[in-house]
């Protein structure tokens, strides 16, 4: 079989993803009870447009032993629990909702731009796969403009639109923002961005040999 027979293609379905999370640590059942709690994610869940996913736990051990996100900057301190994602597949667009610990600094207190940016390119990417015929792409072209500093140990939220799609390219923009606190905060605009994301031409090939 194929490595992406083995490690890329999806060991759980989107809904069970969503109770694959058992929180070990004390921070991380905190963490986990807020965000389940919070207004935005109970609309989400109550709207019957988007389905909701974490990608993160969908996957083999392999393939999170190996990835940055999944693996690397996963756990207490860093990215606290696995992000929950919202996706509309017939609006194209994607909420995605996180906490980010305080390990993952450049200056201290603040959340490395790298990572946020990492952040971004996921997400838009996962929110093109809507787009795109097997629901793969790879980054072409990333665009971020930083319009105000994150404070590491705070929740954010993203969110992203496809914007245009032609063929095996897809583009979208998106924004990572504060998660309000309380009734009527407005939240706070962290990260904008845009990019392209191309599918390689081989996936396709790639997916029915290893299926």
């Amino acid at each position: 079989m194929s490595t992406i027979g083995n490690t890329l293609l999806p060991k759980l379905t989107d809904a069970e993803s969503t109770t694959a999370f058992k929180p070990e640590h004390e921070h991380q059942i905190e963490v986990e009870e807020y965000i389940t709690n919070h207004p935005l994610v109970k609309s989400l869940r109550a709207n019957p447009a988007f389905s909701e996913s974490r990608p993160h736990l969908r996957f083999s051990d392999a393939y999170r032993t190996t990835s940055l996100t999944a693996g690397v900057l996963s756990g207490p301190g860093r990215i606290v629990v696995p992000p929950i994602v919202f996706l509309d597949e017939e609006a194209k667009t994607m909420v995605m909702v996180c906490y980010l610990g305080d390990l993952v600094c450049g200056y201290p207190g603040f959340v490395h731009g790298g990572l946020l940016a990492t952040l971004l390119d996921e997400g838009l990417g996962r929110c093109t796969f809507t787009a795109l015929p097997n629901k793969v792409g790879m980054t072409a072209n990333l665009n971020i403009n930083y319009r105000a500093p994150t404070k590491a140990g705070q929740y954010i939220v993203m969110k992203a639109q496809v914007t245009k799609a032609e063929g095996r390219k897809a583009w979208a923009d998106g924004r990572l923002e504060t998660l309000p606190r309380a009734e009527g905060e407005k939240p706070v605009v962290l990260v904008e961005g845009s990019g392209l994301f191309v599918e390689p031409r081989q996936v396709k090939a790639s997916i029915k040999f290893s299926s």
